[in-house]
C-alpha cells in the first residue's frame, strides 16, 4: 500500500517549503495571457436554477450546537432551498471587483491567489425539488449541472468502507480541485493549496450546514478512484479531496447502480496546462485503493492528546458571544484584509474569541471528539493586555501560555514571506503539526488531513474577525524559520497555516 510508504509525504513537503534561498532561485514568472479560467464549465449539461434563499441566522444557532456532538434522532432531509444556501455560503460568488484587465469575482471562502480551484459535487438520492443525481456546482451561473440520474450514494457508501455518516446521509457533498488552475501560479506547492483553500471553503460549509442542523462532518477515508469515477474526474488533473454527508435518513442507500464511464465535454481552462508531476505522484502516493482500506484508515483517528505542563503563568481567553452577528451577512461581508493599521490594537477578548472559535473541535472521521492534529503558536503584537511576544495555545486549557517576550514585528514580516502585513496586523496565528508521528499514523493521506485543520482553522479564524468587525488574511510563510522562531516548544513540527489578524487600514485598502 503506497499509503504507506510516508516518504512521500516528507519528501513533497521538504521540496515544496519557502526559504529565502528558494523564493529567489524560482524564475517562475506569471504568464497573464495564459491564467486558466477560474471556473469548470460543462458545455452540454442543462443548468438546473438554484434558489437564493439568504437567512439571517444569528450565531447563536452555532453555540446550540457542538461539532463533535452524538448524532440527532428523526429525518432531516434538506430541501433544493437549503443546499442553494449552502452552496452558496461555501463557495458562490459574494462580490465582483473590476480593474483595467477585467474582473474578478470573488467567491464566498478565502482562496490562494483568487484562483479558485475548487468545485463542489452532490450525490443525492431524491430530495424535495431535485431527483436523485450527481450534480456539479457552478458558482458562475448558481446553477446545478446533472452528470448522473439515478441514486449513486451508495457507491461513496462502499467506497468510504460503510462509513455510518454516509450511510445516514440523503445528500453527500465532494469537494474537487483541478490543480492547474492553483498551479498556473503556485506550481507544485499547489497541492497544499488544495488543503488550504478545501479548509476555508470546509469552515464556511460547516457552519452553514450546521445552522440547517445538518451533522456535517468531514469524510476523508474513501476509495480515491471510484469516488472519481463516480464525479467523472480526469485524474490527470483533478483529485477528488473530500466527502461532507448531509442531514439525516431512516433509509439506507440503494444497492449500487453501475457506473459507467462518462465523457463529459469542458471548457478549456487556458491556452496551454503545465503539468507538475510533484502534485500527482503525492496524490496517487496517499491514495486508498478500496473500502477495506479506508475503513482501517479510519480506524485510527487521533485520539486527543495530553498536554505537558505549563512551565509559566497562562493567560485564560475570555471570549464574548456572537449571537448578534448574522452567519450569511459575515460571510458575504467577508474579504482578505490588503493592509493593517498597526497603530490600533485587538482587545483581548476579540482575540479569545476568535481562537475559542477556531478551536471548538472539528467533526472529521480522522479525529475522535476533542483531538486535533495542529497547535497553534502566535505572535502578538498589540493585544491590550497581553505583553507582546510569541506564544503557544493551550488547546485543553484555553489559554495561552508565553514562550518570550519582546517585539517582533520585523521577525514577523520576513516569516510571513516578507510581507508587511504579517508585521503590521495585531497578531499572527500559525497552524504548526508534528508531520512524521501523523504520517506514521495515517500514511501519506495524514499529509492531507493535517493541512485540511490547518486551512478550516484559518476559516474559522476569518469569520470570527468578520463577525467581530476586524480584519483577517492569510499569508504564506517561510517553512522552517517558523519552527525555528517558535523552537524548543515547537521542535519537530512543520508549519501549516498562518492568519494575521487586526484593525483593517482603510486608508491603504486597494
Amino acid at each position: 500500500m503506497r499509503n504507506q510508504e510516508i516518504h512521500a509525504a516528507l519528501e513533497y513537503h521538504e521540496a515544496t517549503k519557502h526559504s529565502e534561498r528558494s523564493l529567489r532561485a524560482n524564475r517562475h514568472v506569471l504568464d497573464f495571457s495564459n491564467q486558466p479560467l477560474p471556473f469548470k464549465i460543462y458545455r452540454d449539461l442543462e443548468a438546473i436554477p438554484l434558489p437564493r434563499n439568504l437567512a439571517e441566522s444569528d450565531w447563536s444557532a452555532l453555540d446550540a450546537i457542538a461539532a463533535t456532538g452524538s448524532p440527532g434522532s428523526g429525518e432531516c432531509i434538506p430541501d433544493l432551498a437549503v443546499l442553494g444556501r449552502i452552496l452558496f455560503l461555501s463557495a458562490g460568488i459574494t462580490k465582483r471587483k473590476r480593474y483595467p484587465g477585467g474582473e474578478i469575482l470573488f467567491r464566498a471562502y478565502p482562496n490562494t491567489g483568487a484562483l479558485y480551484h475548487l468545485d463542489l459535487y452532490l450525490v443525492a438520492g431524491d430530495l424535495p425539488g431535485l431527483e436523485a443525481g450527481v450534480y456539479h456546482f457552478g458558482p458562475h451561473d448558481f446553477a446545478l449541472h446533472r452528470l448522473r440520474s439515478g441514486d449513486f450514494r451508495s457507491v461513496l457508501f462502499e467506497a468510504s468502507g460503510e462509513n455510518p455518516d454516509v450511510a445516514r446521509a440523503p445528500v453527500v457533498l465532494a469537494s474537487a480541485s483541478t490543480y492547474w488552475r492553483n498551479a498556473w501560479k503556485y506550481q507544485a506547492r499547489s497541492y497544499r493549496h488544495c488543503y488550504w483553500d478545501g479548509g476555508t471553503l470546509h469552515a464556511n460549509l460547516l457552519a452553514a450546514a450546521e445552522t440547517e442542523a445538518l451533522e456535517p462532518r468531514i469524510v476523508m477515508g474513501f476509495a480515491d478512484a471510484a469516488v472519481e469515477t463516480l464525479l467523472a474526474l480526469d485524474p490527470r488533473r483533478e483529485a477528488v479531496l473530500t466527502l461532507v454527508p448531509l442531514g439525516r435518513s431512516p433509509k439506507l442507500p440503494p444497492p449500487q447502480a453501475p457506473v459507467s464511464t462518462l465523457r463529459l465535454h469542458t471548457e478549456p481552462l487556458s491556452r496551454v496546462e503545465v503539468d507538475y508531476p510533484a502534485v500527482r505522484s503525492l496524490h496517487e502516493a496517499s491514495a486508498l485503493t478500496t473500502g477495506e482500506e479506508a475503513r482501517a484508515w479510519r480506524s485510527q483517528a487521533m485520539p486527543a492528546r495530553a498536554e505537558a505542563s505549563s512551565q509559566r503563568e497562562t493567560t485564560s481567553l475570555r471570549p464574548v458571544a456572537l449571537s448578534h452577528a448574522s452567519l450569511d451577512r459575515v460571510i458575504q461581508k467577508r474579504g482578505s484584509t490588503r493592509a493593517f493599521d498597526s497603530t490600533r490594537s485587538l482587545r483581548f477578548e476579540e482575540l479569545s474569541t476568535a481562537l475559542d472559535r477556531a478551536t471548538r473541535g472539528l467533526a472529521a472521521d480522522f479525529l475522535v471528539p476533542g483531538a486535533s492534529l495542529v497547535d497553534l503558536y502566535l505572535i502578538v503584537h498589540s493585544v491590550d493586555g497581553v505583553a507582546p511576544g510569541a506564544y503557544v495555545y493551550r488547546r485543553r486549557e484555553r489559554a495561552l501560555e508565553p514562550l518570550r517576550e519582546g517585539v517582533f514585528r520585523g521577525p514577523a514580516g520576513r516569516l510571513g514571506l516578507f510581507q508587511e502585513l504579517a508585521a503590521e496586523a495585531s497578531v499572527n496565528v500559525y497552524s504548526l503539526a508534528p508531520l512524521t508521528p501523523l504520517l506514521k499514523r495515517f500514511g501519506n493521506r495524514g499529509y492531507r488531513a493535517a493541512q485540511l485543520e490547518g486551512g478550516v482553522t484559518g476559516g474559522r479564524l476569518y469569520l470570527a474577525a468578520y463577525a467581530l468587525g476586524f480584519g483577517a488574511t492569510g499569508l504564506t510563510f517561510l517553512d522552517d524559520e517558523v519552527t525555528e522562531f517558535f523552537s524548543p516548544h515547537a521542535a519537530g513540527k512543520s508549519a501549516l497555516f498562518l492568519t494575521a489578524l487586526g484593525r483593517a487600514d482603510r486608508t491603504r485598502r486597494s
